[in-house]
């Protein structure tokens, strides 16, 4: 597919929406896919709602993810500027532009009008968008109305016929005139809207697809009418090809929003998910590499990725599906990868141990057991705290669950087989408490859950063993000694 064209058009408003990211990484995809460009731009024209703050956490979302573009802030490029908000002066030129030759009016109507004739409409149970009472004002009535102190609207005047297109991920898709009245493009300050600004930007940006969620479907044929009219002003070169991506469903089969917590991509960087591993969760919403296989890196993807193959069926958000697949791409990083990527969570505020007593060598040691039982990297704090602090942090409902009658005694047994255990072999201290238990009438799995709250505070955890051989006898037992303290008081 030759000169291939997409753009990615968030606005800056509040945290990055996961759907919104499954847009990117399609539009993206497609782009790298077929050798294309990616055109980044910021659609701010929302004064009330926009923000600077949410703009730089725009790029630094993009960057996390791994996203390049080929155009757009930061970086320049031919269509210069890419934030909408320097860009009034082009949309005024072509709003008059669509005046002059016809394809739009100005429309004089009160807000207290049009829902008065709406209701009227519905009443009479025909259709209840603009009736287009201002298409054809005579002069002497537009002078009326200015008479009167109105501010009248710019609107778009769309063709008496249907509007039929082929969507790449649904089909042909046909509009009606009746359901496609009329619209507004320009606010009676002055100020032009979402409709006019969003198909004039990918005009003259030349791009080639525009692949966007299925809430814009009802505004495309409105933009397939306007760029008509836009390429006979030459504006436009050509319409678009149009893809509309599935919603993606939240709890209740509800479109997932703002409002929902698993919406907010900050949410999954705290909680320490790889991009990677959000990436491929996000592409299998509305798409799959193939029927049996879901774990993929983003570099298959592109090579297989083609928006005919998206399915147009909402797709549902499964939060724990996402962690497992995240926990498969936490396995696949090497080592030194992953100690990497968890040192964030290894230092303040995340870590409740003091600096100095973090311990590089035994978190090194630690690290290829923790790797194989995480789904995000922010469990790494519990998961080696006992490592690092001086007492192990006790969670007391596992203490109750661990420490049954006898447990005193079975520690107690324990501890001498633990210090006449071989220090140097994980192995051999499991062999220790596996005696332990056997002289107390107790399998492995029972025995060793007091030693390991004993040591760690908690009934779950890392390999037992290994944790014992790197955390040392000296402390193992010091630990074991605390308990058995605990338990006779």
């Amino acid at each position: 597919m030759a000169n291939v064209r997409v753009r990615f058009c968030p606005s800056p408003t509040g945290n990055p929406h996961v759907g919104l990211v499954r847009t990117a990484l399609f539009n993206w995809a497609f782009a790298r896919h077929n050798e294309g460009t990616l055109v980044f731009r910021i659609e701010d024209t929302d004064a009330a709602r926009d923000s600077e703050e949410s703009y730089e956490q725009l790029l630094d979302s993009m960057r996390w993810l791994g996203f390049d573009w080929d155009e757009g802030p930061e970086i320049g490029g031919p269509h210069a500027p890419y934030r909408q908000s320097q860009r009034m002066d082009i949309y005024a030129d072509v709003a008059a532009k669509l005046l002059d030759a016809g394809h739009a009016y100005r429309c004089y109507c009160s807000t207290e009008e049009l829902d008065t004739r709406r209701d009227a409409a519905r009443a009479a149970g025909k259709p209840s968008g603009y009736d287009g009472h201002c298409r054809d004002l005579s002069a002497e009535q537009k002078a009326a109305y200015e008479a009167e102190g109105r501010k009248p609207i710019v609107r778009f005047r769309m063709p008496d016929e249907a509007i039929t297109f082929e969507d790449l991920v649904r089909g042909e898709i046909t509009y009606l005139p009746e359901n496609v009245p009329d619209y507004g493009i320009v606010r009676a300050n002055g100020a032009p809207l979402y409709t006019l600004v969003n198909p004039v930007d990918d005009a003259l940006m030349e791009i080639t697809h525009v692949l966007r969620g299925e809430d814009l479907l009802s505004s495309t044929p409105r933009q397939i009418a306007l760029y008509k009219a836009l390429t006979e002003l030459g504006i436009a070169k050509e319409t678009p090809a149009f893809g509309h991506l599935p919603y993606v469903m939240g709890e209740g089969n509800k479109k997932l929003s703002k409002r929902d917590p698993e919406s907010s991509l900050n949410l999954y960087r705290e909680r320490g998910f790889l991009p990677e591993g959000l990436l491929n969760y996000l592409s299998l919403l509305g798409w799959s590499l193939a029927a049996d296989r879901d774990i993929f890196s983003v570099d298959e993807m592109v090579a297989a990725f083609d928006v005919t193959d998206v399915n147009p069926n909402p797709a549902r958000f499964d939060l724990k599906k996402c962690e497992a697949i995240n926990a498969d791409h936490i396995r696949m990083l090497d080592v030194k990868d992953f100690t990497e990527r968890c040192a964030p969570w290894l230092r303040a505020p995340f870590a409740p141990w003091a600096p100095e007593d973090f311990d590089e060598a035994k978190w090194q040691a630690i690290a290829p057991h923790a790797q194989s039982r995480m789904k995000v990297l922010s469990e790494i704090t519990d998961n080696v705290d006992f490592l690092f602090l001086p007492e192990p942090a006790v969670d007391e409902a596992s203490w109750t669950k661990a420490m049954k009658e006898g447990s005193d005694a079975l520690l107690r047994t324990a501890r001498e087989k633990l210090e006449a255990a071989d220090w140097s072999s994980a192995e051999s201290l499991k062999e220790a408490v596996l005696t332990a238990g056997e002289e107390h009438g107790l399998k492995l799995g029972k025995a060793q859950a007091p030693v390991r709250v004993a040591v760690t505070g908690r009934t779950v955890g890392l390999p037992l063993f290994e944790s014992l051989e790197i955390l040392g006898k000296e402390t193992t037992l010091a630990r074991v000694d605390a308990a058995l303290e605990r338990l006779a008081a």
